[in-house]
């Protein structure tokens, strides 16, 4: 009996030293797609500032992200510039960057390189996403903070639910949640925590590294102040789904 334990015990080992080893390995070949996006003004200090995370796509030349990452407004008689900021080859590198289109619905936002490429991450079409996989995002979770070092976390899909929860009182409610809870799509909640950096992280499947969401939202439990100290520990994600027909659009459109 204690030898069949024994044995148990060995298999159990094994199987989750196998699928830490398989996790490695897909961060390893995923990680020279995630970038940190924000903007670059010259004479600005610090000239660069992070405001979340994107990761290659399509052809290498194209970055998704969230929409709410990119600035409505830039300071362009400072030559402030969207861009989107890697470590290669040990060097923290800058690549500059134009809008190509932005969806608010769905909070997705797709820049374009003006020169270089870099490695695109796969979207998964087919994946048949349930309450209860397990996926893994990376990003940078505290922005500048942590420098040009992304972060991997895992967690399993909790549900799949609305992407506006409705509120306890009509002062909760404006103009964008009356919408979406008019006309409500259905999002990924993640048993993972995430910071406000990691908006535009990919959500990957661990073993095949392709992308089945995008981390869009933390939920807070307390104030804006205490989401470091006191992360609630429940993350979103919308479908890439939504990511795919936009690019479509972009694509038909040249």
């Amino acid at each position: 009996m204690v030898k069949i334990l024994f044995l148990v015990l060995s298999f159990l080992f094994s199987a989750s030293e196998i699928k830490a080893d398989v996790l490695a390995d897909t961060v390893e070949k995923l990680k020279p797609a995630i970038v940190a996006v924000g903007t670059f003004m010259p004479k600005r200090a610090p000239r660069a500032v992070f405001r979340g995370t994107g990761f290659a796509i399509a052809d290498g030349s194209l970055v998704a992200t969230n929409a709410h990452v990119i600035p409505e407004h830039l300071a362009t008689e400072n030559m402030e510039k969207i861009a989107v900021f890697i470590k290669r080859n040990g060097k923290d590198t800058m690549y500059l960057t134009t809008v190509v289109t932005i969806d608010k619905e769905h909070d997705i936002a797709v820049l374009k390189l003006t020169e270089g490429r870099l490695f695109p991450l796969v979207l998964d079409m087919d994946s048949n996403v349930r309450e209860g996989d397990l996926f893994a995002f990376t990003g940078f979770p505290i922005g500048m903070v942590l420098g040009l070092y992304p972060a991997t976390h895992t967690g399993i899909v909790s549900a799949i639910t609305p992407v506006a929860i409705p509120m306890i009182n009509a002062r909760q409610l404006n103009a964008k949640v009356m919408k979406r809870l008019r006309h409500p799509y259905k999002v990924y909640q993640m048993d993972a925590i995430a910071y406000p950096g990691n908006s535009g992280s990919p959500l990957f499947h661990p073993v095949t590294g392709k992308v089945v969401g995008i981390i869009n939202s933390v939920f807070v439990k307390e104030s804006k102040e205490t989401i470091l100290s006191r992360p609630s520990g429940i993350s979103y994600a919308i479908p890439v789904k939504y990511l795919e027909k936009i690019l479509s659009n972009y694509k038909s459109s040249l």
